[in-house]
């Protein structure tokens, strides 16, 4: 045991919150003016089941809120093992009077804090969203299950918009405590991997990027979105500050399109707060749908098709450029994942948890809730669930959301001189043309695997049998 009164010392538990600004776990845990100790377990159970870009994602903040703790005189702490004994383990090594750590809502993360407050004197503080679950309810006191009412009552409740928590400049001198190393995997291109990073791409998009947001927002050749899941997803950006920022942006908006933008993010917002009440409530749609009715569809997809819709190989060039830029980046475009979805479970008429593990396995900004939810939504088993018969037309999808083509070329380099005409239809291209510009669909890119409107007719008969 370190040296120090134990009353003293505090430990601030990172797990979804890699932040100082807005943090309230770590607020509470500086209060008093006790040493706080900033400890990170790389938890085995999580590691093994994360994309490896996601994995080097959070290696990247950690690296950054290790520079931002080392500038205020403290360090980042790293141990590896399970929490439910490096905790109690650290609580005893150091002495340390409380945990303070910010709730999660998985089941997983809730039986792992169980375990450690069975042991230490654990306090859990909210913040992983703007209202904990157990505060949207109906009248009879029921979480909702459909989104509207959902936003109404989140609306409702009074805003937490009290003065924006900063962090000192200086923190409490901790004693000198042997720590991992993060490991130096680099990080995926294309996200703020600190949070600095975060705070100044989130500014940038409240002041211009939101009021285009409700028209640019579905289209995949333009970048219309604020491209902060990733930040949102680890807490490296506090999703109050986020929800603050859309609420500034409404009410400073200079017209009324400009305004229902806004809210469209907002509205968004609100989504991941949505999906995160149904897990915390609802725990069994991490394993089965929620439509009780529809936990039995025949699907009947073979494994060759999987694994073409997995490498982008379909013969749909909007589904494979989706597919591929996943494969490439750790991310895709929410419209594009709408579409893929669809593709996977009403087309090739696959189990749609074979795609949300796919993500999973993929996404650098993978979250069960967000994840389980969309895909849900798409396949039309969940809660709110699109009916089960919307289907996507993937050709239309395509047309309506990359009219030019410009985002299939960019990542199906083998359609790159395709004319915007056949972009999202090239097995229509006649031969001779074709042959001219070295695409020939079968050798060069593949023909469609299904005919849609025959598989969409196939679609509806496996669900309409157990609608």
């Amino acid at each position: 045991m370190i040296d120090q009164v134990t009353s003293e010392i505090n430990i601030w538990w990172i797990r979804r919150d890699i932040r100082l600004t807005d943090n309230p776990a770590l607020q509470r845990a500086l209060d008093g003016g006790r040493a706080v100790l900033p400890v990170f377990i790389l938890d085995d159970t999580l590691l093994s089941a994360s994309a490896p870009k996601r994995k080097a994602y959070l290696y990247a903040v950690l690296r950054g809120l290790m520079i931002e703790l080392e500038r205020r005189g403290s360090k980042l702490i790293v141990r590896s093992g399970n929490p439910c004994h490096e905790i109690p383990k650290f609580v005893h090594e150091t002495g340390a009077r409380a945990v303070y750590a910010m709730e999660d809502y998985s089941p997983y993360s809730r039986q792992r804090d169980e375990c450690v407050r069975r042991q230490v004197n654990l306090q859990w503080v909210g913040g992983q969203t703007v209202f904990h679950p157990s505060l949207i309810q109906t009248v009879d006191g029921r979480p909702y299950t459909v989104f509207t009412p959902f936003s109404r009552a989140w609306k409702a409740l009074p805003f937490p918009n009290q003065a924006l928590w900063e962090p000192p400049d200086q923190f409490p001198k901790i004693p000198n405590i042997i720590s991992n190393p993060v490991p130096l995997d680099p990080p995926p291109a294309g996200f703020p991997a600190s949070e600095v990073r975060s705070l100044e791409r989130l500014q940038l998009f409240v002041s211009e990027t939101i009021y285009r947001y409700q028209e640019d927002r579905n289209r995949l050749d333009i970048d219309g979105t604020s491209r902060l899941s990733a930040p949102l997803r680890f807490g490296v950006l506090s999703p109050r500050l986020a929800a603050l920022e859309a609420l500034r942006a409404i009410n400073t908006a200079p017209d009324e399109p400009s305004r229902r933008s806004a809210e469209t993010w907002l509205n968004e917002l609100i989504w991941r707060e949505f999906y995160q009440s149904i897990l915390y409530h609802f725990p069994h749609v991490l394993t089965q749908a929620f439509n009780p009715s529809l936990r039995s569809i025949n699907w009947q997809g073979s494994a060759d098709e999987l694994q073409a819709w997995k490498e982008g190989r379909t013969g749909y060039p909007v589904v494979d450029a989706a597919m591929r830029q996943l494969a490439a980046t750790g991310w895709m475009h929410n419209r594009a994942r709408m579409i893929v979805a669809s593709f996977l479970v009403k087309d090739l008429l696959i189990n749609w948890q074979e795609g949300e593990r796919w993500f999973m396995q993929n996404l650098v900004d993978g979250d069960p809730s967000a994840n389980n939810g969309g895909w849900q939504w798409t396949a039309g088993v969940g809660t709110d669930a699109a009916p089960y018969f919307r289907i996507f037309n993937p050709v239309l999808q395509g047309k309506k959301f990359d009219p030019s083509g410009n985002y299939v070329r960019s990542w199906l380099p083998e359609l790159m001189h395709v004319p915007d005409e056949y972009i999202h239809t090239p097995w229509w291209m006649p031969l001779s043309l074709q042959q001219s510009l070295g695409c020939i669909i079968g050798m060069n890119y593949p023909l469609p695997l299904v005919d849609h409107a025959t598989a969409r007719e196939r679609t509806l008969i496996a669900y309409r049998v157990r609608a």
